[in-house]
């Protein structure tokens, strides 16, 4: 999925957040709490959710509530208001807080719950030695979780397709950001064009890689005078420092 769709994506799901917090506020009381603050969590999530997917959500949402602990023994509170930690969001394995507003003790706890996310995405369709070069076939279409890890889906072909294994990959795994790579354009030693801009200048020098380099990375050069430097590999393999 491209950036600004990733962005949309995390806006569709905050929106109904804040409206919810205020207004899926509720009694909890003494008895048998951790089934109905539970009941609380589960309610408010299916809510955002449903919200959410009534947009432009891309993604077909599901959400699953664990428990609390059932020795937990909380106050009686009139009003019971759910609210996302700071730092957490609805993706994964992540936490829903419920907390206390309006009670003689204030509390606030945290409910485990899991957010999966399916849509499609290209899935290998068999083993993949680490450095080798991905061509269209090796990956086929499926409908797959993309809350089940951290790392972005690679949801278009193209942006796959020549890339690299960055390591060992197996049949059946969904391919994302952090499995692929662009291939090296040059290796440790090798000669290099580089590019060295300035205010109002740019001088065009050689040098030699300290390190295998590839499109967008970082990498460090040995220049001819034994100056060594640092700049950005670009796609036709020139190294663009600036100083």
């Amino acid at each position: 999925m491209p950036n600004f769709a990733r962005r949309r994506l995390r806006t569709t799901l905050w929106l109904p957040l804040l409206c919810l917090a205020a207004s899926l506020a509720l009694p909890v009381r003494a008895q048998d709490q951790t089934s109905e603050l539970g009941a609380i969590g589960q309610r408010w999530l299916d809510q955002a959710l449903a919200q959410a997917q009534g947009g432009t959500l891309p993604l077909r949402m599901e959400v699953s509530v664990g428990q609390l602990d059932p020795r937990l023994r909380l106050a009686p509170c009139a009003r019971v208001e759910p609210h996302l930690p700071a730092g957490t969001r609805l993706w994964g394995r992540t936490r829903l807080g419920l907390r206390c507003v309006d009670g003689a003790v204030r509390w606030n706890v945290f409910l485990p719950i899991t957010v999966k996310a399916f849509g499609p995405a290209w899935v290998l369709a068999g083993d993949v030695a680490m450095g080798a070069v991905l061509a269209e076939g090796d990956a086929v279409e499926a409908e797959v979780d993309w809350a089940a890890d951290s790392a972005a889906i690679v949801a278009n072909p193209q942006a796959w397709v020549g890339l690299m294994a960055a390591r060992p990959l197996q049949a059946g795994q969904a391919l994302r950001q952090n499995l692929v790579r662009a291939p090296d354009l040059f290796k440790a030693g090798a000669p290099v064009r580089v590019v060295v801009q300035g205010q109002g200048y740019a001088v065009t020098s050689s040098g030699q890689a300290l390190t295998a380099g590839a499109q967008g990375q970082n990498v460090r050069v040995r220049m001819s005078n034994g100056r060594l430097i640092s700049g950005i590999v670009l796609e036709d393999g020139t190294i663009e420092a600036a100083l």
